[in-house]
């Protein structure tokens, strides 16, 4: 490698910004003593010569990784856990940790063990778990962790570091709409029930049935795909006197869009639809799809936040719960029986 190929060092930054390499170094690693306009020209250095500090050789010096490891199942196809991660990640990097990711394929407690000591093996200084199911939370109990975590996206109110949407009352919203409107035979599709959220979102629906004075029908049980809504959205959309569906998440609501067109059932003249998630796409459904919106960037934030003030000395994090809000669109209305007249000419 010529001298014009080679990579910027540390001592390259110091004789930039006119500091001995110990201050760069403070810089580098945060030091409190260093003075504000001492650490913008170093910076500004780091940045006219391109340099990166090694990681490695950081984590030896400090004794630190300054890594937050997540625990995922499913990323790869998920909006939420997506929209999570990514969230994580500006955060982390906003707050000076690097962000490693262990995503497990299936739910065997070996590979949830596998995926853990992969991260363990990085030096995380805290995990973040994105993986709502009792076996995960079993295995992380078994492992018996010596770093502070919390868990995402719902779980069992015994669960003291989590920081979750309230599923139910997103569910409770979702059916109050459509009970509002008119209808009284509303069918809920499930989304798998090893899931908090989806057995969150069946309890959130029943009782709000039950509050109105209404049994509920049995709650077909989806696997979050639109192929999955599709298959089921044709069978109970095959009974004539279901007028409102109720999905476990948006994806679901466009199999259930497509079993509507195919059937010669118009929304929401015939059947009403209501999504959970509200993914960017919902909006440009058609008809625009009326759903249940989680802020899943203010959760992954918030969850960074929390696990860093924890790493940092603080206190250990407390059970968040956020407020969902549903988002009305034009995939609902009252059910011809109930939807007045049209004006005669």
């Amino acid at each position: 490698m010529t001298e014009h190929q080679r990579a910027a060092s540390m001592r390259d930054v110091a004789a930039l910004a006119g500091v001995s390499h110990q201050t760069v170094s403070r810089v580098i690693n945060g030091h409190p003593s260093i003075r504000e306009s001492t650490r913008q020209r170093v910076l500004a250095a780091m940045d006219q010569l391109h340099y990166r500090p090694n990681r490695a050789a950081r984590a030896l010096v400090t004794a630190r990784s300054r890594t937050i490891g997540i625990l995922s199942t499913s990323a790869a196809a998920l909006y939420g856990p997506v929209s999570s991660i990514n969230a994580i990640q500006d955060a982390g990097r906003a707050a000076g940790y690097f962000i490693a990711v262990a995503q497990l394929s299936d739910l065997r407690p070996e590979s949830i063990a596998a995926g853990l000591d992969h991260l363990l093996a990085q030096s995380v200084e805290g995990l973040i778990v994105i993986a709502p199911q009792e076996v995960v939370l079993q295995q992380l109990e078994t492992a018996r962790l010596d770093v502070p975590y919390v868990t995402l996206l719902g779980g069992p109110a015994s669960v003291q570091r989590e920081l979750t949407v309230d599923q139910v009352a997103g569910a409770r919203a979702a059916t109050r709409h459509l009970l509002d409107l008119g209808h009284r035979r509303i069918v809920h599709l499930s989304g798998p029930l090893e899931w908090f959220e989806a057995q969150a979102r069946v309890h959130g629906y029943r009782s709000e049935l039950a509050a109105a004075g209404l049994a509920a029908p049995p709650s077909p049980e989806g696997d979050w795909t639109a192929e999955s809504g599709y298959r089921l959205g044709r069978e109970v959309l095959s009974d004539p006197e279901v007028t409102a569906v109720f999905t476990s998440n948006d994806q679901m609501a466009l199999g259930v869009y497509h079993a509507a067109h195919e059937l010669g059932r118009s929304i929401p003249g015939d059947v009403s639809v209501v999504g959970f998630d509200d993914i960017a796409e919902a909006a440009h459904y058609w008809p625009p799809l009326t759903t249940v919106l989680q802020d899943f960037t203010q959760l992954g934030r918030r969850s960074v936040e929390s696990l860093v003030t924890e790493i940092e000395g603080g206190t250990e994090p407390s059970p968040v719960t956020l407020r969902p809000d549903l988002v009305v669109r034009a995939s609902t209305a009252p059910p011809a029986q109930v939807r007045p007249p049209a004006p005669v000419a």
